[in-house]
């Protein structure tokens, strides 16, 4: 098991081929962040290549941001092939509860293979665990606290680690709860962030076989650069690209001194 900088150092030392079906909203953000730490995107939907992709890739990354039917079929196969040759993968549950069609599909993709990681906000995770109906589209309408409960129940539940991002984030696993208290709240002003999150998540489960310790360190990457790109910024324009930088830059050693954790 290794530490969070000892994770982020395997990134730029191995630069695991992260395989990403996520939404076209941010596949760019999210692939320059995945650039910036390290790891080495790839964003392959097609259903004819998705199950080669995985295949040789480190991680999965599935992202239910955009959906639409032929990019479900593309999802659930590669959940399928991600189960077949153990590759470790990470759901995002995007807006899952603010419709029929989003909760059928998060269900289908937990049925098909469970994910070592599920990273959603609050209501997301709420929504999964199935003590809430109510969620604002990919906006969180709860405190991160308040998922905790369900968080911890669904962890047990599916035996895996689930992720609960905001203003603090929580990472749980069974009967272990870890914190992150970095991060900026211009992150809240930028699309996607929670999905760079998710990203990132699968950047660390390439390197990284413990899926809590993985977590943990995602977030903790994700905090201190926006830690970082806070001091630099106006607004959120400046901000993303102050982002994109303080990934680049942030060594280990700095990562070990700022986080903000009590894992």
């Amino acid at each position: 098991m290794s530490s969070i900088s000892e994770i982020l150092q395997k990134i730029r030392s191995k630069s695991p081929l992260v395989h990403n079906i996520t939404n076209y909203v941010v596949m760019n953000n999210t692939a320059n962040a995945l650039l910036a730490v390290g790891a080495s995107p790839v964003m392959a939907h097609a259903k004819e290549e998705v199950k080669d992709i995985v295949t040789i890739s480190s991680s999965l990354v599935i992202n239910m941001g955009t959906l639409s039917e032929k990019w479900v079929e593309s999802m659930l196969m590669a959940t399928a092939q991600a189960k077949a040759t153990n590759t470790p993968f990470v759901f995002d549950p995007v807006g899952v509860g603010a419709s029929a069609y989003r909760t059928e599909v998060a269900q289908k993709i937990i049925g098909t293979a469970i994910p070592n990681v599920i990273r959603g906000n609050a209501s997301e995770i709420m929504a999964l665990a199935k003590l809430t109906n109510s969620t604002k589209g990919v906006d969180s309408t709860m405190d991160t606290q308040d998922a905790i409960e369900g968080a911890t129940l669904l962890a047990k539940q599916l035996n895996n680690t689930i992720v609960i991002s905001g203003a603090i984030d929580y990472i749980i696993t069974a009967d272990t709860i870890s914190k992150i208290e970095n991060g900026s709240p211009l992150m809240a002003k930028i699309t996607g962030m929670g999905c760079t999150a998710t990203a990132m998540v699968g950047a660390c489960l390439g390197v990284e076989e413990n899926t809590h310790v993985a977590a943990v360190a995602a977030m903790a990457i994700m905090g201190v650069a926006g830690d970082m790109a806070n001091e630099k910024s106006a607004g959120p324009g400046s901000f993303q690209m102050n982002f994109y930088d303080s990934l680049y830059v942030l060594s280990p050693e700095v990562l070990a001194v700022k986080v903000k954790t009590n894992a």
